[in-house]
């Protein structure tokens, strides 16, 4: 769903995306080709943008000419190191590109369909910080719009998500992606790590009812130390 949503002005002070004022520091997993580089800048923030797909990754490190506070890797992130998945590319150039099949996401978007695949392996991102000799510390946010594997992404991550004071994901109410995470198992998982949430924004419906959402949590600190 990358590119197809991007509703947001510059500077949002009042919606979900108010959060990037009191950060310094984002990781943002499923980069695509960087459509928020502008609005990080704006905001003078240190960014590690994450893309598995070749073509939106050469198109991401052109974007970020220019921006010398970002940086991109190539990379499949999911809760496993040297797993192996079966990606499947999107015809809205790469947008919907998901490990997961379509499923509710045609009755929002039937125009979209897969027009390929390719194997790839992974890293968790606690994996890929480490190898790539990245401070966890110096990312204070999350960012992940990874098209149904967000869970995958936070359970691989676990040991290092007490380090986020905001994780800000896409994610629907409803199985959008065949066996994607959904938003009551998102809130389950980071309810147990000391999250709640910040704010949310439809950005989708489906015509039985369901919704996507862009959402943000908050690290609760006097709950994370009881």
């Amino acid at each position: 769903m990358k590119g197809k949503l991007r509703r947001w002005g510059l500077l949002d002070r009042q919606g979900p995306r108010r959060f990037l004022r009191h950060v310094s520091g984002i990781i943002h997993v499923g980069a695509n080709e960087g459509q928020e580089r502008k609005l990080y800048d704006q905001y003078g923030l240190n960014v590690l943008w994450v893309e598995a797909l070749d073509e939106a990754f050469h198109v991401l490190v052109e974007n970020l000419a220019g921006f010398p506070k970002q940086r991109a890797i190539q990379c499949l992130v999911t809760d496993r190191d040297d797993g192996e998945y079966t990606f499947h590319v999107a015809s809205n150039a790469g947008a919907s590109s998901s490990i997961f099949d379509l499923h509710m996401h045609r009755d929002i978007w039937p125009e979209v369909t897969y027009t390929t695949k390719t194997k790839m392996k992974s890293k968790t991102l606690v994996g890929l910080l480490r190898d790539e000799g990245l401070e966890p510390s110096a990312y204070d946010a999350l960012v992940m719009d990874t098209q149904g594997s967000e869970l995958l992404i936070l359970e691989g991550a676990a040991s290092c998500l007490g380090g986020f004071k905001y994780i800000q994901t896409e994610v629907a109410d409803f199985e959008a992606y065949k066996g994607c995470c959904q938003l009551a198992d998102l809130e389950s998982f980071l309810s147990c790590h000391g999250y709640a949430e910040d704010a949310r924004k439809v950005i989708a419906r489906h015509p039985e009812g369901g919704k996507y959402y862009e959402i943000v949590f908050r690290r609760d600190l006097g709950r994370s130390q009881r």
